[in-house]
Order: structure tokens, then C-alpha cells, then sequence
């Protein structure tokens, strides 16, 4: 005979353990990926976990207007908007890639009345790379 299984909750009220509840988040960190074609901006709280994104693609810009500094603009005010909302006051950005955006990102993000306590640029270098494809016989 097996045994039933209990259910304590339902699942139709939420997801369960869903980030998005309204934690107080006094200190956070915003990553900003800037590249050619796109801009992404995530707010985590300090162990990681993230709290907020967006993009320029999620902010409605198609195709090549996504790498414009506007875009990033956008994306970061999106991003920002709903972590304010949630008590953030301190922040530290770390700013990743080669794209247009990252100023514009920046200037976006100091704009929103946050406190930065560090701007950090961490685009990957490479020390000399890795070693180049064999050259192609013809």
C-alpha cells in the first residue's frame, strides 16, 4: 500500500520562493554588459542573487539601435527603477565590455539618486590569448 502525499501549499498563488518578493536591499551591485549589439544591465544584491535586469532589447529597441547609448540609457533606468522602489541606496557598478553604451549606462545609473560607493571596469583582457586557428591551405 503507498503512502499518500501530503500537500501543505498550492502553487497557484506564486511561484514558489520567487526572487521577485519585495526584500529590502539597502546594498547592491549593478553589472553593466556592454557590447556592439546590445546592452544588458542586472542589479544583484551583495551575495549575487539576482533582483532586477533589463536590456535594451526587453526596453523595446529592435536591431541596431539596441547598442546605442540611448538604448543603454533606457535599459539602465529600467533596471534601476524597480530596485529603488525596493530601498537600494548604495551600489557598486561593474562595467563589462566594449560597447556604447557604458557611459551612457553610467551616467543613467548616477543619475537615479544611488549612492556608488565604486565603478569598476572588469572587461575580460586577454594576456597574449589563446593560441590562433592553423592557417588555412589553399
Amino acid at each position: 500500500m503507498t503512502k499518500p502525499i501530503s500537500r501543505v501549499g498550492s502553487r497557484r498563488n506564486g511561484r514558489i520562493g520567487s526572487r521577485k518578493n519585495g526584500r529590502r536591499i539597502p546594498k547592491g551591485v549593478i553589472h553593466v554588459q556592454a557590447s556592439f549589439n546590445n546592452t544588458i544591465v542586472t542589479v544583484t544584491d551583495v551575495r549575487g542573487r539576482v533582483v532586477s535586469w533589463s536590456s535594451a532589447g526587453t526596453s523595446g529597441f529592435k536591431g541596431t539601435r539596441r547598442g546605442t547609448p540611448f538604448a543603454a540609457q533606457a535599459a539602465a533606468f529600467n533596471a534601476i527603477h524597480t530596485v529603488v522602489d525596493q530601498g537600494m541606496q548604495r551600489a557598486e557598478v561593474m562595467i563589462k565590455g566594449p560597447g556604447l553604451g557604458r557611459d551612457a549606462a553610467l551616467r543613467a545609473i548616477r543619475r537615479s539618486g544611488i549612492l556608488l560607493s565604486f565603478v569598476r571596469d572588469v572587461t575580460p583582457m586577454p594576456h597574449n590569448g589563446c593560441r590562433p586557428p592553423k592557417k588555412r591551405r589553399v
